[in-house]
């Protein structure tokens, strides 16, 4: 996608950010995304502005404006710019305290309530996938379980962003060395296979388990869609909203998950003040919030 000419707004460009097209461009974002650009932050916004007015061929923010709100592609604008807003940066195996506690705990515990009704399929949702490191390291960690814990079990992951670009690199599967970086030999070598002299291709196995979808975790017509989840991560995703979007997001996850399922947030990232149904839950390493089965009234699991 091309820059175009526009420079790049930064802090200290305080002529520009007093133009109130900024404030407006803000919250036509936060409106459809729920991503909230506070004003200390706001140059940031700018300069992810800057790139699409040039692209656009906008002169000032206030035409830019119109580009997203009356203009005849605006929808097809404001995809660009939140292409722009929301890209992310990770790595495979970024949180291994968060599988040891899926392999040591909660997956005994869905797997034997799952049992015990005749059910053999876990769901899993990778909410906010960025360029989708967390849902291979997934489907890794469930395939070498496949043999054991898992043998006899049917297994997919949803993995969702909003942002095309982190997406189409996400379905393309090739990673470099800082992707892979906490990718051991032996995984390298049973998942990948070589795309050029740097980088490497997921293989069609590990990627049969994932379905990448585009989802605005604000749409709640499309978050309706997928309930039934087991365990949902979803991290580093939340520290792009305000309290309200948060809450909004969190009341969709928990109708999502099933009874005594799952969330995982990012490290920095808390339900404090945000939802106080889900039960906090210490593992080495790593917090999870439990869904608890209807009519639990304290004691046993987790």
């Amino acid at each position: 996608m091309g820059i175009g000419t526009a420079k790049p707004v930064t802090q200290s460009d305080a002529t520009d950010l007093r133009d109130p097209a900024y404030l407006k461009i803000r919250d036509v974002i936060y409106q459809v995304s729920g991503i909230y650009q506070p004003e200390e932050k706001l140059y940031l916004l700018a300069s992810r502005c800057a790139g699409r007015m040039g692209a656009v061929n906008a002169k000032t923010p206030a035409e830019y404006l119109e580009h997203l709100t009356v203009r005849a592609n605006r929808e097809a604008e404001l995809r660009l710019l939140l292409n722009e807003i929301t890209i992310g940066e990770t790595y495979m195996f970024r949180s291994p305290a968060q599988l040891e506690a899926l392999r040591r705990v909660i997956l005994p515990q869905i797997l034997e309530a799952k049992s015990a009704l005749g059910f053999k399929r876990l769901h899993l949702w990778s909410a906010g996938c960025s360029t989708g490191e967390e849902a291979y390291t997934l489907s890794m960690f469930l395939r070498e379980e496949s043999e054991a814990m898992l043998k006899g079990w049917t297994v997919d992951i949803l993995a969702t962003d909003l942002n095309d670009h982190s997406l189409t690199v996400a379905k393309a599967g090739i990673y470099g060395e800082y992707a892979l970086r906490s990718t051991t030999e032996l995984l390298r070598r049973k998942y990948f296979k070589p795309h050029d002299d740097k980088r490497l291709q997921v293989t069609d196995p590990l990627k049969s388990l994932i379905r990448f979808e585009r989802v605005n975790l604000r749409d709640d017509s499309k978050m309706t869609f997928f309930k039934g989840m087991d365990i949902i991560f979803c991290c580093n995703v939340l520290i792009y909203f305000d309290l309200n979007s948060k809450r909004k997001v969190m009341q969709h996850f928990y109708s999502n998950l099933l009874p005594g399922g799952y969330l995982f947030l990012g490290h920095a990232e808390s339900l404090y003040q945000v939802d106080d149904r889900f039960h906090l839950v210490h593992f080495p390493g790593a917090i999870g919030y439990w869904k608890p089965p209807v009519g639990y009234t304290g004691g046993g699991k987790p």
